[in-house]
């Protein structure tokens, strides 16, 4: 069996209709569409998956996500863990409510670059196909996909799939490799039984390499599983690296005992949270402001989690009843509470949705994964001096596992504040003197 060190994977997005599964399987040669339903309504319900091999040699994945606003959830635990985007508009239709969706939700995990597919364009004429142009300009402006390459597609007239398999490669080229911290961890996107093998889950790792016999935990929760296999591309492999999409056969557990959102870690180098604080920007098009009121859903990673929330009263502005909020198009500071424990980071990004209302209202990035502060006095943000200042006195592993970084211990194992120094040695002074 080989090792596997280098993939891209990206995610589809856009409206419901606009030919996101044709172009996968025009790209790719597989049809993401893997359940019966799908394929009788010609509607992607779930989440699919499929691969190509570029013209450089460069291996693409595909996570094939479902454009119908019933779906979203699914289309949110697809696209999590994905550094680019094949973004979908249909000239017939131009912009939609499911592509305005779409494009807000990869901002707010931090999608920064992307390829843009306008397709059915055999459909239209020339000055509607124009019009559709113009319109997607207009909507994509001052977003991450402004500057984006435009390839004008239409499948069943054999228009554009070549050029749009070149930009896909150069889109590819300008991606950088997933960084390795020798931190694994696989946000679980499908799990499955496979005859003769026992339970199979499959996700895009991020944060460092899964081997076979790798022991590992399922979190939430304490199990610990070994890995009996990897698979990717269809092909087994000894070692795949992050940023690979990647099937794990795991033994020491049954399938009933895992879902989507579950997290496989190795034991020892998560810290599992249920509180966390983060930087939040609520979408401009929102409708009202967001407070502690409220039915929410945090998606981070592959999950959906219901949280409570509380607006931190740092840099905010209070209503005349004295609660703090965050208004419409800004940022604000919020403390979240997990009903189970996840192993995040500093810089992890999420997606928060009110169930009630069944509406996207913002998302933004962990800043602390272990406050220590009470909410009135927080003030939390991704510094690594914050995180010591406020204990005084870390351990150097719990301190990486709190911040993802490494700092060389000022004493012993410890990594120590000034303060929390100055005072030590104040006080051993006057115990000896």
């Amino acid at each position: 069996m080989s090792d596997l060190s280098a993939m891209h994977v990206v995610a589809t997005a856009g409206h419901v209709d606009h030919g996101k599964s044709t172009l996968v399987l025009a790209l790719t040669g597989t049809d993401p569409d893997r359940f019966a339903e799908e394929k009788a309504r010609g509607l992607t319900i779930d989440l699919g998956f499929a691969w190509t091999t570029l013209a450089s040699g460069r291996e693409l994945a595909f996570v094939d996500v479902p454009g119908h606003v019933r779906f979203i959830k699914n289309m949110l635990a697809g696209v999590g863990a994905v550094a680019a985007c094949l973004f979908v508009v249909a000239a017939t239709e131009g912009w939609k409510p499911q592509s305005e969706e779409h494009l807000r939700i990869l901002e707010l995990l931090g999608i920064d670059r992307g390829v843009v597919a306008l397709t059915k364009v055999g459909l239209v004429d020339d000055e509607t196909r124009e019009l559709a142009r113009l319109d997607l300009a207009e909507h994509v402006e001052d977003t991450f996909l402004a500057d984006a390459q435009v390839v004008e597609v239409d499948v069943p007239a054999g228009i554009g799939v070549d050029d749009l398999r070149t930009a896909l490669d150069n889109l590819a080229s300008s991606v950088a490799g997933a960084p390795d911290a020798d931190r694994p961890r696989l946000w679980v996107d499908r799990v499955f039984a496979a005859k003769g093998s026992g339970t199979v889950v499959t996700g895009t790792l991020t944060g460092g390499p899964l081997a076979t016999d790798d022991e590992l935990v399922v979190l939430p929760g304490t199990t610990r599983v070994r890995v009996r296999g990897l698979q990717s591309l269809k092909q087994s492999h000894a070692r795949v690296g992050p940023g690979s999409r990647v099937a794990v056969n795991l033994s020491g557990i049954s399938r009933d005992q895992l879902a989507r959102g579950s997290v496989l870690v190795r034991p020892g180098q998560w810290h599992a949270t249920r509180t966390f604080d983060a930087e939040l920007h609520v979408l401009e098009s929102l409708d009202h402001e967001v407070s502690r009121r409220g039915a929410y859903q945090a998606y981070v990673g592959s999950g959906e989690h219901p949280v409570s929330l509380r607006v931190l009263p740092a840099g905010q502005t209070a209503t005349a009843t004295g609660a703090e909020v965050v208004f419409p198009g800004d940022d604000g500071f919020v403390r979240v509470h997990l009903p189970r424990a996840l192993p995040l980071l500093p810089g992890d990004r999420f997606v928060l949705r009110e169930s009630g209302r069944d509406e996207t209202v913002g998302g933004g990035e962990v800043l602390d994964v272990s406050p220590t502060l009470v909410a009135s006095r927080a003030r939390p943000s991704r510094s690594v001096d914050r995180v010591v200042a406020e204990r005084g006195w870390v351990d150097a592993a719990t301190l990486e596992r709190l911040t993802g970084e490494r700092r060389d211990p000022t004493v012993g194992n410890w990594v120590v504040a000034e303060a929390a120094y100055t005072e030590a040695l104040a006080g051993l002074a006057d115990a000896i003197g």
